[in-house]
């Protein structure tokens, strides 16, 4: 109760500040609002190239760690309650803008009128779905009808949802109750990386000098979602002295622990364990990955690109499903060996038996839109002055 009068008035306030500002002009101006940031960031970076004097604004919310590169946008906003002044100015931007980008779930769209000129696509930070999300997260039954009806006030702000593919496609209708002609299938735009080999190399040196007492081991990435319960107190359900003394000679861990996990890694294993919670390209660490180990993230629809070994760790796969619900058939649809022990992990990486053609066909399944000209594309797209053409463009 307590929490849906304080969302209450929190909306009662930006809706009464964004239509004070629509008063001002409309600008030419892409604004995007970031949490992730990666597919917004390779968005703008395509629309600077072809449309140079596009303004481009980007308002971080407090957890957004990305480092736009300010030849790229021309202002970076904290976006926050807690600067008062920029929170103003985040919502200026928000109700002149003729583009919005999100990448998120954000409640103040509920209550955005935009200007008919507007047009807010939503840049989903994941390519693929393993929980269920939206509409179809199994915890909404616990909500009220006006959280429920809020929800949908948010979805229907979205002109446009950006798709890897006709899989994903068909859960955004689902999850967020979108028409067809809703759904842009341009691919994902920070997906463009892996089909870029003159980048692949340049990054690989770069992360090759940052940590360089990796030396030519092999990197196992482990990258888990966040759990509800665990989002302050996070533990790793990793038995790392058994990983060290069975793997440690061949290979390096990196752990990259979930955006909205508060709690740093406790290390007892600093030339074998390395914690990458915060560096901010995953996709970066993805290309020099050998090895993933994830369970139920949404991280193995791109890693799939590469056709590299994954295992999905699920030690709680019974009680994830009650909680957060994920797809059906998980076990089969994972293209890879599902586990819940250390032991298991460590069996899995000696016999090295994975099927590349499972996980051939997971990535095609996956990103049949991305192709590495996602971006150029989505940019085109968001560019085209008259509404007919992108209307046309979805054809």
């Amino acid at each position: 109760m307590v929490r849906e009068i304080a969302i209450s008035v929190y909306l009662q306030v930006f809706h009464f500040i964004f239509n004070l500002c629509k008063l001002f002009p409309q600008k030419q101006k892409t604004v995007g609002v970031a949490t992730f940031g990666d597919n917004i960031y390779y968005t703008a970076q395509a629309i600077r190239k072809q449309t140079p004097e596009e303004e481009i604004i980007i308002l971080k919310v407090p957890k957004c760690n990305y480092p736009f590169q300010q030849h790229i946008i021309n202002k970076e906003i904290l976006f926050s309650l807690k600067h008062p002044l920029s929170f103003v100015q985040s919502i200026y931007h928000l109700a002149t803008a003729t583009t919005v980008l999100v990448d998120n779930y954000y409640g103040f769209l509920a209550v955005t009128n935009f200007k008919p000129e507007t047009t807010c696509i939503q840049l989903w930070h994941a390519a693929g779905a393993i929980k269920k999300f939206g509409l179809m997260d199994p915890s909404i039954k616990n909500r009220s009808k006006k959280a429920i009806m809020r929800f949908q006030q948010v979805y229907n702000k979205f002109h446009y949802t950006v798709v890897g593919s006709e899989r994903m496609a068909t859960i955004f209708r689902q999850s967020f109750n979108l028409p067809n002609e809703s759904i842009l299938r341009t691919g994902i735009p920070r997906t463009d990386v892996f089909y870029d080999k003159k980048e692949e190399k340049r990054i690989s040196k770069q992360i090759q000098l940052e940590f360089p007492t990796i030396k030519d081991k092999k990197i196992i990435l482990y990258a888990p979602t966040f759990r509800d319960k665990q989002l302050s107190n996070y533990q790793v359900q990793l038995d790392m002295e058994m990983l060290y003394n069975h793997l440690s000679s061949d290979y390096v861990l990196f752990v990259k622990l979930h955006p909205a996990i508060s709690n740093s890694l406790i290390n007892n294993y600093p030339n074998f364990v390395y914690d990458v919670s915060d560096y901010a390209e995953t996709n970066h660490l993805l290309m020099v990955t050998d090895l993933l180990i994830t369970d139920y993230s949404s991280i193995p629809f791109e890693y799939a690109i590469y056709q590299k070994p994954m295992i999905f760790y699920a030690y709680d796969l019974e009680e994830y499903k009650q909680e957060r619900g994920i797809i059906q058939d998980y076990e089969k649809q994972m293209p890879g060996p599902v586990v819940t022990s250390t032991e298991s992990i460590i069996r899995e990486i000696k016999q090295n038996n994975f099927n590349k053609t499972q996980i051939n066909a997971f990535a095609n399944l996956w990103n049949d839109y991305s192709n590495g000209n996602a971006s150029s594309q989505l940019a085109n797209f968001i560019t085209r002055t008259d509404d007919k053409e992108k209307k046309q463009a979805l054809i």
